[in-house]
């Protein structure tokens, strides 16, 4: 396991829902290497679609950027260690409008 305590640098989630991902990804430690952050990602992704239905995403490592769109109340970045660790539960655009389309459209032709 990686030494040290996590520490959340943003949320939105309810407190249980934190303390939820912050133990698997000490469980996922114990499991893994801090090198695999791949199956560290689909351990913790797994066990949030099981608990809390379909649609989470998580992604793991020491160096990455991510610009994404998520559920309200389910998103969570932390690091343990150098170890940082982005959970969130995807959202779908909404739909957008037909004049809007046809717009974009006339624009990119």
């Amino acid at each position: 396991m990686l030494e040290g305590k996590a520490v959340i640098d943003e949320t939105d989630m309810l407190k249980t829902m934190q303390q939820d991902a912050l133990d698997l990804a000490a469980k996922a430690l114990d499991f893994f290497d801090v090198t695999e952050a791949t199956d560290i990602a689909g351990f913790i992704k797994k066990a949030f679609d099981r608990a809390y239905g379909p649609g989470w995403q998580c992604i793991v490592g020491t160096d990455f950027g991510s610009f994404v769109t998520h559920c309200h109340g389910c998103f969570i970045y932390f690091n343990i260690g150098s170890l940082a660790i982005l959970l969130f539960r995807g959202s779908a655009a909404p739909e957008i409008e037909a004049d809007h389309f046809e717009a974009v459209k006339a624009v990119a032709a």
